[in-house]
Order: structure tokens, then C-alpha cells, then sequence
């Protein structure tokens, strides 16, 4: 469990009563809740370490909700966010959609409708949250690999044999078995099935230098052409 405390939301809206009323709905509904009067106000506020979510007005003096939006992105500060706005059109919808946005509502709100859009957007953070330390969990694990072993280790989930990976890294296959064996241990992973979902969340890069030519179907080895391309399995965010 991340934490026991209530999930946070914060208010940004230019309008001291609208600041109020929402202020007093979210805490009757169990919410702590934080206000604020603009958008570079709120920037000034450190990152949340717990399951939030950011109601934000699109339309105030200075920096804009979706301004607002564009720079928690620059700066890769996790936020659900939920619009509100007196004025809608297409292409704003489209873009702060886009953007990542969890929905946008028309003013006035319709309480209920609210509650349910910070809902779902307190609920994707709480995950995004937790996906994140899961990632840095891994992260670590990695580190804990030499450099050989984090080639075996991207190899291996490649499906290639142990046999191949020698080859390919100049090795003997007793050796590969040694890492292999290893690279299991330090990342914890019970199975190649595992591993590859552990390799697949934080991506994996091996370098070049010192990998072989794959020998051809026929038999027989193939010219060399300098150095094969890097190795490397594409970061995504696990679901």
C-alpha cells in the first residue's frame, strides 16, 4: 500500500468563490484538498509523493490551465488533471485531451459529474504512482549487473539459446550458463517469461563492442562489415 492518508486534490481556478465551493464538496466527499489562485502559484508547490489529482480552471490571467498542463509535462511531474471551463470548443478539448487529461467539464459543474471525473482521475495516478516505483524497483536491479551480465541479460530474452549468446559474445557456453544463472538471481525473475516483462519495462542496451557476427544458415561465417548495430529492447511502461 503506497499510503494510508486521503487522496489529495488540488484546486486551481482565479475565482475565490469557486476556490471555496469546491473546496468544501471535496472535503465533505473525504478529500484533502489544496487551493490555489493561478497557475504559477501552484507551480511553486512541490511534486505530490501520494495519489492526487489537479482540478484546473482552462481560462485565468497569466498562465492558462492548458499552459499549466504544457508545463508539468515539460518538467515530467505526473498529473491527472481535470478541466473546467465556463468556455468550451473542439480544438481545446482536443488538445487538452491530447495532453494527457483525465476529462473537461463545462461550468457550472454538475457535482456528481465531478466527483466521478476525479475519481477516475485519483484512481489512473494512484497507478501511474505505483507503476513508477515498480519501474525504479527494476532500475535497481539492473544495476546490480556487470556488464557482461546485462548483455546476456538482453540476449536471453531475445529467445536466443545459450549456445547463440556465445557465439555472439565470444564466450564459452559454460560462461553464458554462469551469467544466466546469475542475471536470474539479481533480477529476481523465476523464469525467461518474467524476464523479458522486467527487460520490457525499463528497456535494456547492450553495447556492441565485442559481439560476433551470427553464423549463417549454410554454415559458414559471414564476411565482416564492421561493428553489428546495437542490441536493444524498446522502454515502455508495463501496464
Amino acid at each position: 500500500m503506497l499510503t494510508a492518508v486521503p487522496p489529495l486534490v488540488f484546486v486551481v481556478d482565479d475565482d475565490p468563490s469557486v476556490r471555496k465551493s469546491l473546496g468544501r464538496l471535496l472535503a465533505s466527499a473525504g478529500y484533502t484538498v489544496e487551493a490555489f489562485a493561478s497557475a504559477r502559484e501552484f507551480l511553486t508547490r512541490a511534486p505530490s509523493t501520494v495519489p492526487c489529482c489537479l482540478v484546473l480552471d482552462v481560462r485565468m490571467p497569466g498562465l492558462t490551465g492548458i499552459e499549466l498542463q504544457e508545463a508539468l509535462a515539460a518538467a515530467g511531474r505526473r498529473m491527472s488533471i481535470v478541466f473546467v471551463t465556463g468556455h468550451v470548443d473542439v480544438p481545446m478539448s482536443v488538445k487538452v485531451m491530447k495532453g494527457g487529461a483525465v476529462d473537461l467539464l463545462t461550468k457550472p459543474v454538475d457535482q456528481q459529474e465531478l466527483l466521478a471525473a476525479i475519481a477516475r482521475a485519483v484512481a489512473k495516478d494512484a497507478k501511474d504512482l505505483s507503476d513508477e516505483i515498480c519501474i525504479a524497483e527494476i532500475r535497481q536491479r539492473v544495476t546490480l549487473l556487470t556488464v557482461r551480465e546485462t548483455q546476456v541479460f538482453a540476449l536471453v530474452v531475445t529467445g536466443m539459446l545459450n549456445k547463440q549468446i556465445a557465439y555472439d559474445l565470444g564466450v564459452g557456453e559454460k560462461t553464458i550458463k554462469v551469467h544466466r544463472a546469475r542475471v536470474m538471481d539479481k533480477m529476481r525473475a523465476g523464469s525467461v517469461a518474467e524476464l523479458v516483462r522486467l527487460a520490457d519495462a525499463v528497456g535494456v542496451i547492450v553495447p556492441s563492442a565485442g559481439r560476433r557476427p551470427s553464423p549463417r544458415r549454410d554454415g559458414l561465417s559471414p564476411p565482416l562489415n564492421g561493428s553489428a548495430p546495437p542490441h536493444r529492447l524498446a522502454s515502455r511502461r508495463s501496464a
